[in-house]
């Protein structure tokens, strides 16, 4: 429940007012379906007791009827009024929740987020909030706006009728109440998790299958994918058909609890009508108001139906908040390597392991201004794991990695960024223009900054054939092909004119003549830069100055 509450003080903190207008405004709603209910059981009552004792004609029907409307109108205009002070206001505050997700998510070093599956993560983010919107509107304010209509109506019927009926009513109203919301509480909350999981794997299941559609079909994968999704479904129906059926036992609880307090006051005030306490019509005021109590509570049968969920999204959503950010450039002492070493890059004693297997140990090597290293080794030995090493994107179990001086442990995100370009072998591109994809690393690049790019990587012409610049791509860089799209996020790399390059199979999926030129063009264009490369092929290896071989001890 903690962290509930700390998600609903994130969404609603910079909105409160529309909070206390909502609050108000059910209040008003509730109050007005009481007093409704209440005056028409009291004027049809009175009415009909005037006409037996022979005073129908002097019997004023004009002020109650006109209270009868007043209170009809006026509840419409009040729920009218409060849906849309609460829905704006928890639609703007969602927004803003998602935001301030995304703003927290870019706090994280960039090692947590390399391991995040970004279209995963989205999905659950995006359900997560969603879920959320029933904490003020199905929670808060229903019980704020029960509790002040409760006690408000105990203290008027007191008043109206009897103190006797105001305890019988409202203690009856509170126990069956207590005992809905337990069983909702209780029941509701295994139902109601399996529900949102399963709307989450539904989503993801059904995005993947309409993305890889044509090769499922190829593959003849297509009605096994079809089954997974409607699997799904059948699954997030019945944990919703369990939730409804809670939440339809929660509002037979109050209907209980209604029907107690309606005979109660009934029987109550009959016998005080009797002995000439009060009036008949004082006592038919009592019995309808009990019957309109059970209102007061419906909201929440739903609410605390969905607490389940909603606790756990919010339980998530709190741990993006709550996860250390990125430490703070330490610089304590220069590398005990640094004094005598004027490598551009170097490593010295690295090892990593990955349980108790040793991918590499006790590697060391340095790369100059102008060098192109060539890390080479079977498939699976550790060339991606120690550019991510070196990139600062993953620790070694032992060892350290400087830039010019500095361990990489030691500068922060952004320096690295401007000083060390990566090309991993998964790059990411974006709906969009191609241009728009280029800057994303230099977003005040110019546009012949971004063709000189596209020159260096062999894709000028492809791009002047394509329209330009502003040629639109799809989702994933749908519109190139897949030696086109590794040569654009190539291009996006160099625009940052880093120092320090790694390449991850750079000319992966080119022809062995291509694949020579822009290798060759690179250099030219950046003839000072360190190069470290993961080499897979003759020509990058044979491009580099000296090689570094990989092997498991």
């Amino acid at each position: 429940m903690t962290a509930l509450f700390r998600v609903f003080r994130r969404i609603w903190r910079r909105r409160i007012g529309a909070l206390i207008v909502g609050i108000l405004l059910s209040v008003a709603v509730l109050a007005a379906g009481l007093a409704l209910l209440g005056l028409s059981g009291w004027f049809v009552t009175a009415a009909g007791a005037a006409g037996l004792a022979g005073g129908g004609l002097t019997f004023d029907v004009f002020r109650p009827s006109a209270g009868v409307r007043f209170l009809a109108l006026g509840r419409a205009v009040a729920r009218y009024g409060e849906r849309l002070a609460t829905h704006d206001a928890t639609l703007k505050g969602l927004a803003d929740l998602r935001v301030a997700l995304l703003e927290a998510m870019l706090r994280k070093p960039a090692v947590l987020l390399s391991r995040l599956r970004g279209s995963e993560r989205l999905n659950h983010l995006t359900i997560d909030v969603d879920a959320l919107d029933g904490v003020a509107l199905r929670l808060v304010m229903p019980a704020v706006a029960a509790a002040v209509v409760l006690a408000a109506t105990f203290f008027l019927i007191a008043w109206l009728v009897l103190p006797s009926v105001a305890v019988l009513e409202i203690g009856s109203y509170l126990v069956g109440l207590a005992a809905a919301l337990i069983v909702a509480a209780r029941a509701s909350r295994k139902p109601s998790r399996l529900a949102q999981r399963s709307a989450q794997a539904l989503r993801m299941r059904f995005i993947d299958m309409m993305r890889g559609r044509t090769e499922l079909a190829v593959s003849g994968r297509l009605e096994d994918y079809r089954r997974s999704v409607l699997d799904a479904h059948q699954r997030m129906q019945h944990a919703q058909s369990r939730t409804d059926l809670v939440e339809r036992i929660s509002a037979l609880f109050l209907g209980l609890a209604g029907s107690v307090a309606a005979g109660g006051a009934l029987l109550v005030g009959g016998v005080a009508a009797s002995e000439g306490r009060i009036d008949p019509a004082s006592a038919a005021l009592g019995f309808f108001a009990a019957l309109a109590l059970v209102e007061t509570a419906a909201p929440l049968a739903r609410g605390i139906a969905e607490l389940g969920k909603m606790t756990d999204a919010a339980r998530r959503i709190e741990a993006q908040f709550v996860d250390e950010p990125e430490a703070a450039p330490r610089r304590t002492a220069l590398s005990p390597f640094a004094s005598g070493d004027s490598s551009v890059i170097s490593g010295h004693g690295l090892v990593y392991r990955r349980g108790n297997r040793a991918l590499f140990e006790g590697l060391d090597f340095s790369v100059g201004r102008g060098e192109t290293l060539a890390l080479v080794g079977e498939s699976g030995s550790g060339k991606t794991t120690l550019l991510n090493i070196i990139r600062g994107l993953v620790e070694p179990t032992e060892g350290i990695v400087c830039l010019e001086g500095l361990a990489i442990a030691d500068l922060s995100e952004a320096e690295r960024a401007a000083r060390i370009g990566y090309l991993p072998q998964r790059a990411t591109l974006v709906s969009g223009t191609i241009a728009d994809n280029l800057r994303l690393a230099a977003p005040a690049a110019g546009d012949d900054m971004l063709w000189e790019s596209l020159r260096i990587a062999g894709l000028d012409e492809v791009v002047t054939a394509k329209g330009g610049l502003q040629y639109p791509l799809g989702e994933g860089g749908q519109g190139l092909s897949g030696g086109e799209r590794r040569r654009l996020a190539f291009a996006r790399m160099l625009l940052r004119r880093p120092s320090v390059m790694l390449l991850d199979e750079p000319t992966e999926g080119l022809d062995v003549e291509t694949a020579c030129d822009i290798l060759a063009r690179l250099r030219s264009a950046f003839p000072r830069a360190a190069i470290v490369v993961a080499a897979h092929r003759a020509e990058e290896r044979a491009w580099a100055d000296r090689a570094l071989e990989i092997r498991s001890p």
